[in-house]
């Protein structure tokens, strides 16, 4: 049985904007994601980004009402990643954003991003190198710490 993760809008736009949301597909890992972020991805969609509709998504819904605490202090999206992997019992979240990063390893969830899913995908050998990846989603808009892209590549050996 695959790992279930539970992921944000974020990652999934970002793989979007790099033409690597396939790439997601092949990682051995169940993805599943709340109401909340389908909603996040729909009306995105709406507005004219790239539509996010992988087959492979599936949206399970929250248990109990989203945690008002978490809502006023996360974007929806995140507070409902994080509330539906603990109800859920899956250990391990894929969010980009720093703040809602620190709240999940907070309630003691395990946190991996967009590359973290890539750097997986080279370990598989899903693709044969991050870095033109790693360009596509930085060319498409996407932000992250040079720190944490150095750290990524080196660990993928590029």
């Amino acid at each position: 049985m695959a790992e279930r993760l539970v992921v944000n809008s974020g990652p999934l736009i970002a793989l979007a904007r790099a033409d690597a949301l396939e790439v997601a597909a092949q990682l051995q890992l169940d993805f599943v994601c709340p109401p909340q972020v389908r909603a996040e991805l729909d009306a995105g969609e709406a507005r004219g980004h790239p539509a996010v509709r992988p087959g492979w998504l599936a949206v399970v819904p929250l248990a109990h009402p989203l945690d008002p605490v978490a809502a006023a202090t996360l974007d929806l999206g995140e507070a409902a990643v994080i509330q539906l992997a603990r109800e859920q019992s899956i250990s391990r979240v894929c969010i980009d954003d720093w703040k809602a990063r620190r709240a999940a390893v907070a309630v003691g969830l395990r946190v991996t991003g967009s590359l973290g899913l890539l750097a997986r995908a080279k370990s598989l050998g899903v693709i044969p190198e991050v870095r033109p990846v790693i360009d596509r989603l930085l060319a498409g808009g996407g932000w992250f710490d040079a720190e944490l892209v150095r750290r990524v590549l080196r660990a993928a050996g590029e």
